[in-house]
Parts: structure tokens; sequence; C-alpha cells
């Protein structure tokens, strides 16, 4: 009975094969062989843009070099010209890989992967791939493996809209393809596995993955004897040309698209072949009339000050931004750069700046989570004072590290409030150990900072923003804290269809990332930012905020990450080369001597938030703090002059249940204050002895008064601090001449 059971199921395959060889027929080119446009739309249904036509140039085998060829074959299939049209082995090898979670493979010979480029199309169903299966049998037994060839490469997707091989040399090197270069072949080569991820132009984060897979195709070359190993070792990777975007996707355009297209390969919508044969209509969250608020305020408050031609380090100047709705994640606005036609790379989305201060909220936020508590056991709350000094080692950590404050400035006594306002790295660099670095890390990850992001490594360092995550993930993360610890994974798309079939999107179900606690306690000290430190340039927007200012190691990037109850948006300003690409400080920019966070990056999100809410009643954040948040704070380490007079249609926003706060220095004075006196205080095992320190103010007339000393009281710290040495990392030049620092703020 089994042997019979099997030769009849041996009959029925044998049968089914059979007749599925003499009843599919090998179809003409498929419509995707002469691809089509997608279209794009705003949020309201408007045309944002559509693609562009399709760039493809088929060329003879002949054309195209040997190497060239080979670098493919050891790419995609180097057994092409002994094995069969298929290999039902791989088949089923990447069946069960994909099935056990080893990752999604294909399996496919090139052959297959014409097949389904010329004839078929890239739709992951069953019927595709039996259809595949047979025609590629009957292709194989029909043509030659140099037809099957020369067609896969005048098919293929390379990205930058390039169909074929002389099409993708044109978009990355500029050249026809019998003038390839082995290493450049190998690099189009490359292309075929992810056009898009492995465009280190248009995506440098995924240079390293890129360079892996060169090195892949190169080394394949070597073992099957198309290469020798002597060339390959002194073979160097051949950057590929800037991307010359269609004139159709100018302006904001264009980062809007790739924004969009990458999250939709990126959370495997579509992948990018699909994508790239067109058709679709895409609709977008884009609110269209945000989105030229948000144009405007960068232009009004930033680019139509430049004058490159007079200042030289105007050219460097680039900012990106992006605004957020926190209710539902919707990405409502986003500006990548100048123009997509002259700035390629979308300064939204790019990962290779640091964060800077911005990253502060993110540590306090893990310390109200994990009931944190310092050295000497005290709860970490707002009024929990710490020792400010500049160069304080950190107590308790591993490693060694005694950041620097910003100005060099030593503030004694303060508390963790008055820290954030003035931006003390002193005192966040030991919270972060008193916290744990790793579970910093891990609150950052649950607010959405990607896990992966470069240069995101638990140590004391992490709480001066040494990571580079993108202003999208920064939006992202800011916009859980302003929805009270709710994480609603951001979206850029409302709908996707293509003539009457609509695309499933992913479910994107809100999640309790932190308590409620846990962030609303971080926002009130954000308001405190806005309403007394660093971050006072967003009071302009007339709306009650919270945010953080932030600037970069040597200046490269200012940052600016600030919210209201309904929109959260983050701009960042960046310092980078125009020809060769370097990041570069923005010092001297825009006739200062310095860029902060507090300065164009505010200005700019107070613009487009005024615009962005016209028409809606400003709204008080409605927050629930931790024990003791709320509690009057000790008296502050510094003594300051009334505040001044606010300007006509300014409002300072108020908030139920938010704790009174000292007001900082004013930044821009040169003005003499005296020392405060806050005796008796062992931070973290630091006795200071009852030292007094005068303050030096480097932008005014005068020296710092010498603060009174403390008798008696162990550990008593008596600061005497100008109010030109006091003032916050992102208010400039002391009398408009502060020195250039290469520390974070």
């Amino acid at each position: 009975m089994a042997l019979g059971a099997v030769l009849l199921l041996a009959l029925l395959l044998g049968g089914g094969l059979v007749a599925g060889y003499l009843l599919v027929d090998i179809p003409p080119a498929n419509a995707a062989a002469t691809a089509q446009s997608n279209v794009y739309l705003y949020s309201d249904g408007t045309q944002l843009a559509r693609d562009g036509e399709v760039n493809r140039v088929n060329v003879p085998l002949s054309q195209i070099p040997r190497t060239v060829q080979e670098a493919v074959l050891a790419a995609e299939d180097r057994d092409f010209y002994s094995e069969r049209a298929v290999d039902p082995k791989a088949m089923l090898r990447a069946a069960w890989n994909t099935a056990t979670g080893k990752g999604t493979q294909s399996g496919s010979t090139i052959t297959q992967q014409y097949v389904k480029n010329y004839y078929l199309g890239q739709e992951q169903t069953i019927k595709r791939k039996v259809k595949e299966f047979f025609i590629a049998i009957k292709l194989g037994r029909e043509k030659s493996k140099a037809y099957i060839l020369e067609g896969y490469l005048n098919t293929s997707y390379f990205g930058r809209n390039a169909y074929g091989i002389q099409a993708a040399s044109q978009a990355y090197y500029g050249k026809d393809v019998g003038r390839l270069t082995t290493a450049e072949g190998a690099y189009l080569a490359t292309l075929l596995n992810s056009p898009s991820a492995f465009d280190v132009v248009s995506h440098p984060q995924g240079r390293p993955r890129a360079l892996a897979r060169w090195n892949y195709v190169l080394d394949g070359m070597v073992k099957k004897g198309w290469l020798p190993a002597a060339e390959r070792a002194t073979t160097q990777f051949p950057e590929p040309g800037k991307v010359r975007a269609a004139a159709g996707l100018s302006g904001q355009r264009g980062y809007l698209v790739e924004a969009v297209k990458d999250y939709i390969t990126e959370n495997k919508i579509l992948d990018d072949k699909t994508l790239a044969e067109g058709g679709y209509l895409i609709t977008t969250t884009i609110d269209r009339r945000r989105q030229n608020a948000f144009v405007e305020a960068v232009d009004n408050q930033m680019t139509g000050k430049l004058d490159p031609e007079k200042r030289k380090a105007d050219r460097v100047v680039r900012a990106g931004g992006v605004s957020i709705d926190p209710a539902t994640g919707k990405v409502v606005a986003l500006y990548g750069g100048i123009d997509y036609t002259k700035q390629y790379v979308n300064n939204a989305t790019r990962h290779d700046y640091q964060v800077a201060s911005t990253f502060k909220p993110f540590v306090f936020a893990a310390a109200v989570e994990n009931d944190s508590r310092t050295q000497d056991g005290r709860r970490i709350t707002p009024n929990t004072l710490y020792n400010g000094d500049n160069k304080r080692p950190v107590v308790g950590g591993r490693i060694r590290f005694a950041p620097e404050n910003e100005g060099q400035v030593s503030y004694g006594n303060i508390t963790v409030n008055t820290a954030t306002d003035l931006s003390v790295n002193a005192v966040y660099a030991q919270m972060a150990v008193d916290v744990g670095t790793l579970k910093v890390k891990e609150t950052a990850v649950a607010l959405g900072i990607p896990e992966n992001t470069p240069n995101f490594d638990p140590g004391p360092a992490m709480a001066l923003g040494t990571l580079q995550a993108s202003v999208l993930d920064m939006t992202q993360a800011y916009a859980t804290l302003a929805d009270h610890g709710r994480r609603t994974p951001y979206t850029f798309l409302e709908k996707i269809a293509k003539d009457d079939d609509t695309i499933a999107l992913p479910e994107r179900t809100p999640t309790q990332a932190v308590s409620r606690e846990a962030a609303d306690t971080t926002t009130s000290m954000l308001v405190s930012v806005v309403d007394n430190g660093t971050g006072t340039a967003a009071l302009a927007a007339g709306h009650p905020a919270a945010g953080k200012t932030g600037t970069g190691e040597l200046d490269r990037s200012a940052w600016f990450a600030a919210y209201t109850p309904d929109l959260v948006t983050v701009v960042s300003m960046m310092g980078q080369d125009p020809d060769t690409g370097a990041l570069q400080s923005l010092y001297g920019a825009l006739g200062e001597s310095r860029i902060g966070g507090g300065g164009y990056p505010a200005r700019i999100w107070a613009a487009y938030t005024k615009t962005a809410l016209e028409g809606t009643d400003p709204v008080d954040f409605d927050l629930e703090l931790q024990p003791g948040a709320a509690q009057p704070p000790p008296p502050p380490s510094f003594e300051s002059e009334p505040p001044e007079e606010t300007a006509p249609g300014e409002r300072t926003p108020t908030s139920p249940g938010r704790p009174t706060r000292p007001t900082p220095p004013n930044p821009t004075s040169g003005q003499n204050q005296g020392g405060q006196n806050n005796g008796g205080q062992n931070q973290g095992g630091q006795d200071s002895g009852g030292q007094n320190q005068g303050g030096q103010n480097n932008g005014g007339t005068t020296q710092g008064d010498q603060g009174g000393a403390s008798a008696g009281n162990q550990g008593g710290t008596s600061q005497g601090t100008s109010q030109g040495a006091a003032q916050g990392a992102d208010a400039g030049a002391v009398g408009g001449l502060r020195p250039p620092s290469a520390f974070l703020e």
C-alpha cells in the first residue's frame, strides 16, 4: 500500500508537470517591461508628484564587457551556464529558510528572474510562481543562455529609475556600459539585490552593507576563476556619481517621494522592483498646507538670509525637518533640503549627524520609568540636586568620563530642572550612569529610536547625544513623549491602490512605551526649557510648547525638538561641504560666530508651528507628574534679574500642576550676578569643601562676583557665577564673542 501510494503520488506529480508544461505558454512581454509611473497625492487628494518616465535602453550582450557579465553572475547565479533553467532544490531550500524565519530568500535562477521581469510581474503569489516555473523550463529549452542573460541584463531594475545595465551605467557612472570597469560592474551587480538600500549616495547609512555585498561579488569572481586574486587585492570601491533627479521631482517633491518609497520598501508593503513597475496611486499623509508652511518657515527664517558669495560658511548650511501628529503618527510635513535636484541627500532621513542634547530628555524619562536613584539613594525628580561642575568625573560608571559643559561653565549644585533648562552635560552624564546606560538605551528604543542607529553605544557619553539618529527618528521619539508615553508608529501612507486593488498597509497599533508619569514629567521640564531656558525663541509660536535644544560636536549640527499637545516637529541645521559631502562645522554661518539649536532651528520651529496651528486655540498640556515633581524646588544656584518684559503678541504658557522654576541668567547680558550658597549638600560623593569660585564674564566689561563661602556646612558649595558665564548652551556668544568648542551641548 505504501509503495502504491508513492507510485500514485509520483504519477500525479509527473502528470501535473506535463500538464503544466503543455498548458502554460510563453506570453508576450508584460506591461512592466515598459513600466508606468507612480502618482503620489497629498492627503487631500491633490497631486504631489509623479515619479517620472522609465529610463531603459536595450543593448546586445556583445556590448557588455565580459567582466561585467561575470560580476552579475557572481552576484546572482554563479552556475548559470551549467545549471538547468530551474533549480527545485534551491527553491525548496529558499522556501524552508523563509518559513523558518531565516529571512526571505529567492532560490530563483537567472532564467526565472528574467521570466518574472519580462513576462510576468513582481507580485508574490503561488499562481505567479507556478507560471514562472513552467515558462522558465520552456524558455530554457527554446532559447540559448546568451539570449536569456542578455534579456536579464536589459530588464533588471538597478535603482535611480534605471532599467537595464546600459541605463544603470549612465545613471551611476555617466558612461556607456562598454566602458565600465570590473569594479563598477561589480557595484551595479550589487544593486540588483537591493537597489535603493545599496545606493551609497542617496542612502549613505546603507554603505557598510553595500560594501559587504560588493566584496562578496568580487570574491565570488575570484572563486570562479573570473578575476585574478592579485587584481582583486588592488581593486578599489568605485564611488558612483550624484543622483540626477527628474525635473518633476524638484523642490521638496523628490524628498517626499523618496521618503515614501523608503517607507513602503522598509515596511515590506512592496519591494523595490514591484514598486518600480509603476501604476500605483499612492495617497500620502502629507498635509499640503502644512508642507508649504514648513518650506516658507525655512525660507524666511534661514535660507533667505544665506549669502554664500559674501560668507563662505553659508555654503555648508543644510536644514532638515519633520512634523508628526502625535495622536495618529501621521507625518504631516517634511523638509528634506533646498531642492532635490540640487541636494539629493534627504536631510530629514539621513543618519550621520549627532543629535546632541535633544537626547537628554530620554535619560530623564528612563530615570522616572525605572524609579532610579542617585548614587547616594535620592529619587531622581526634576527637583533632585546634582553637581553641575565642569569636567566633574562621573561616579559609579565602569568608564572614566569627565564631560565638559558648554562654555566650560561650572554650576555647583543645581536641580535636574535647571540642568535641563541650561543643558548641563555634567548632570546628565551622571544621571545616565545612575539610571543605568542599558536602561537608558532601552527607554530610547521604546520611545522610537531604532536600535541599530549608528553610534548608539550604551555609555555615559550617550547622554550627550553622540548617537546619529535621523530627524524623522527623533520626531517619532518626541511624539511618544507628547502623547503621554503612547507610541504610535509613524506613517507616510493613507492608501495605496493599483487599478481596482488596494494594497494592505501594516498594522500600527499604539503601545505604551513608557508610563504616562515618565512622559509627562519629562514634558513638564521641557516646558521649562521653552519658558525659561535655551528654547525661548519657540514662544513666538503663540502656543504652549515643550522642547529641547542641541548643538553637535564641533558645531556640525544644531537641533530644536519640540511639541505642542497637538503637533510634534524637529528641526535640524547641518553643515556639509557641497563638493565633497564631508561634514563641516557651522562656525561663521549666517554671520554668527556659532549656530545653536535655540537660534535658527527654534525660530524655524516657531514660524512653522504658528502657521501650522493657525485657527486653533492654544491648548495647555494635561500632565500627570511623578510624586515629588510638583513640589517647589530648592533655591536656585544663582540669582538673576527679573525677566524682561514680554514682547507684544507673545505669551508665557502655563500648565496646571507645573512646578515653579528658577529663571536662568539672560544669555545676552554681560551683567555680573552674585553667587548663591547651596551648602550642606554632598553630591554623588563629591565634596566641594565650601570652595568659592567666581564666574567670569567673557562678553561684558566686569568680572563675576565672588560667591559667599558657606561656613560649617560640610560639602557646602558657594558658586559665584556671572550672568555671561551661566548662559545656556544655545544662546550664542556672550557679547557676540564666544570661542568655538569641540564638545556637545
